[in-house]
Order: C-alpha cells, then structure tokens, then sequence
C-alpha cells in the first residue's frame, strides 16, 4: 500500500532538489515568455542565495520587503530588485532608493511624505526609481485571514474610495496581492474586481505588479487559463507592463524537511514521534495556518484509531503546542527511524527560528546527478550572535 524508503539522508536538513526546482523554472519562464509579462522571485518565500546562479538563468529580478532582502539580492542575485513595505521611514528609505528599480508605497500619505526624496534622488543624477502604489480590491478568495491582505480592516493597500481623481504627480504603477496559493481562476476574479473599481487609474500607470500567490507549478494549476487571462488583460490596457511575484511557485514541490525519531511517548492511548525538528522552529506554517504536511510513506488521519502504527508528530521545543496531526505508517516506528516532510522548501526556510536555542536544520541541494552538497551548516555561533 505504502512505505517509508529513504536514501540515509542528513538529518535534520531541508534538501531542495535541483531537477524539480529547474522544472518549475521553465514552467514559468514558459509563461512569462507566453503572455508577455515579468514574473519574478518573493524573496519573502525563499532567499538561499547560494542557488541565486540557477535563478538568474530563467528570471531577471527579486521582489525585497525590507532592507535585508534588499541588501541580500543586490549581493547575490545582482541588478536592482522590485521593492514593497507596508510602511518607510526615512532612513531605510534612503538605503532602499540605490538598490530598487521600483519602490511601491502602501498608501498616499507615504507616497506623499517621501516624493520630495525621490524628486531629490533623481535630481542628484541617481538612477530612475519608478514609484508605485498598492491597491486594495476588496476581494479574495483567502480561506485564512492571517494571510489575506484584503480582509475587513486590511491595513494593506488603498481602496478606490479613497484614490484622487488623478495620481500624484511621479506615481507610475499600482501593485496589488490578493491571492495564497490560488488557481489561475482566483485571479480572473480578483482581476475583474481591479478592472472594476480601479479603471481611471489604470490608464495613467505605466505597470502593474499582480502580487504573489499564482501557483502555476501545481499539478492542478490551469497554466493556459492564466496565460489566457493576462493576454486579455494586455489587450484591455496595452500601457501596462504586468509583472507577476510569486514565492511558493517557483519552490512547489522541490524538496523536503528529514527529521529522525527520537523518543516515543504515550499519553491515554495518543502515541507521538518525538524528533529532532520542531514545529514551532522549523515548519511554523503547520502551526500558523493550520495544515498537515505530507509525511513520505505514511497517510495523514483525522484523529487517532485503535491501530498500533498511527502517530502524532512532535517536535523538540518546549512549547506544549509543538505537534501536528496523526500518520498512519505500515509499520511500527523506531528510534533512529528518519521521517521525510515534503514540500518543505518555500516559506519554510525563511521563517526558520532558534527560538528555545534550537538549531536550524542544515540546509543542501541533491544536484542533477543526484549528489548532494551541503550548502549551510548551523551551530552554537548562530544562535549566540542573535542575541549580541
């Protein structure tokens, strides 16, 4: 029916895997080739610099939501990145400025607060920094509000209620995200809603950036559909440049999260695998959203059943909530035994804690030839230098 097979893997390190992640690479150079648009890498999802080379084969910029980010891609993936914060100050501002070939502002008194400096930077002979402003449609087809920026109350963007008749004076794009690991027919939707409320202002920008969460490298994702979508949208507003920032899309699917069992504990018949990763540390979207992961060669249960090989999961931190779910396996597990979460290498690595002194896992690349290189190793000195 189903069994656990692995190759002896390190442990605990997240492994992404080098064929799948050029897979998904093409896929979406395809698309962006197809309906004539820029789709660009969130570092938000995924930020281990050391794959950047294999980027910049297929795609040509980032999109930074902090000086970090920033800092990181001009270093590693080179050119100047796509830039969004929900709010500037001054200081940070200025830094971004060199590094941004778009700074999009989240709201008109922003906007207005800092034109006079980019009006300065121009002036001073710096390179262009094309200004922009997020919109808020009103509509999303997201399930968890934590993640849905058009929620009731969203401090995230402009309505069209509050939009002047005209754009101040330097503002050349608008920027929207509205979608969390959506189908190509969320955006047709959210799309329709933009078209709708914000028409008069879509006319006096020269691009607008769609945002994150098209997750065209699922295997359900209607790719035609979407790249159908945009052509149209293209046809609508010809003075549009489109760019596309999804995260998850370009990780889908590409690697994976090895743990081995500790311990096994029993408490009124609930069985967990102690091991040697943390929920809370390493995988806090399971946490957060919530979902289970898949667990290679084992089937995820509702609730626990009277079989002697289902188990809860739980992780090494003291916080009584580090677990997740129920497995069932083919057979009893055991100490030593190494467990595979899939699909572990967006959003995971960049949201990686120490919280409870806990280490990262390590983090490697299984290339073509199925070698595996170990990219970052963790130890105390990481941990120490958080807290200097």
């Amino acid at each position: 029916m189903f069994s656990l097979r692995t190759k002896g893997y390190p442990s605990p390190c997240y492994i992404l895997e080098e064929s799948k992640l050029r897979k998904n690479l093409e896929l979406i150079r395809s698309v962006a080739d197809k309906a004539d648009v820029e789709i660009i890498l969130a570092l938000k999802a995924f930020a281990l610099w050391k794959t950047f080379s294999i980027f910049r084969e297929y795609i040509s910029h980032t999109t930074a939501s902090s000086i970090g980010e920033a800092k990181l891609s001009a270093r590693h993936f080179g050119g100047r990145c796509m830039t969004y914060a929900p709010v500037y100050d001054e200081e940070s501002l200025r830094d971004l400025l060199p590094l941004s070939e778009h700074i999009t502002f989240n709201s008109l008194s922003q906007y207005k607060h800092f034109s006079p400096l980019l009006a300065q930077w121009e002036a001073e002979g710096y390179p262009h920094v094309s200004a922009g402003l997020r919109i808020n449609p009103e509509f999303s087809e997201i399930d968890t509000d934590l993640y849905n920026p058009c929620a009731p109350g969203s401090r995230l963007g402009v309505l069209a209620e509050q939009m002047p008749e005209h754009l101040p004076q330097g503002l050349e794009g608008l920027h929207f995200h509205c979608l969390c690991e959506n189908d190509a027919t969320s955006l047709a939707k959210v799309l329709q809603q933009v078209d709708q409320k914000f028409a008069p202002w879509l006319s006096q920008v020269k691009w607008l950036n769609m945002g994150g969460g098209h997750l065209m490298t699922a295997k359900w994702y209607h790719v035609d559909l979407l790249i159908e979508i945009l052509q149209k949208f293209h046809q609508s507003y010809p003075n549009l440049q489109l760019i596309l920032e999804p995260g998850s899309a370009f990780l889908w699917q590409t690697g994976f999260l090895t743990a081995n069992v500790l311990d096994i504990v029993e408490n009124h018949g609930i069985r967990t695998a102690m091991l040697n990763v943390s929920f809370a540390c390493h995988m806090p979207d399971c946490l957060e959203m919530p979902y289970q992961p898949e667990v290679r060669g084992a089937i995820k249960i509702d609730k626990p059943d009277a079989s002697p090989n289902v188990y809860r999961l739980g992780g090494n931190s003291c916080l009584s909530g580090d677990y997740v779910g129920y497995w069932k396996f083919d057979h009893p597990l055991k100490v030593g035994e190494q467990i595979i979460f899939e699909d572990m290498i967006h959003y995971t690595t960049v949201k990686t804690l120490m919280f409870n002194g806990v280490s990262h896992p390590d983090i490697a690349i299984e290339h073509m030839d199925k070698s595996i290189e170990i990219l970052r190793k963790y130890t105390y000195a990481d941990y120490e230098s958080r807290m200097d």
